[in-house]
């Protein structure tokens, strides 16, 4: 799994939960999120997808990828 493509997932799960649910006096725009996961390690984007051993890498992918 390369970082761009896990950024790619991320983005895509934060504009979708935006769409209903956004709040522009907390919450960065999509495209501010998009600044901010670029500058995150690899591990770092997984603790952000929440990956763990009960929603995999592979699931989350599936999903938003």
């Amino acid at each position: 799994m390369t970082d761009s493509k896990l950024i790619k997932a991320l983005y895509n799960e934060y504009s979708f939960l935006c769409h209903d649910d956004f709040d522009p006096d907390e919450d960065l725009t999509p495209e501010q999120y998009f600044e901010m996961i670029k500058t995150l390690s690899y591990e770092e984007l997984l603790e952000e997808a929440s990956i763990d051993e009960n929603f995999t890498l592979e699931e989350y992918m599936e999903v938003w990828g």
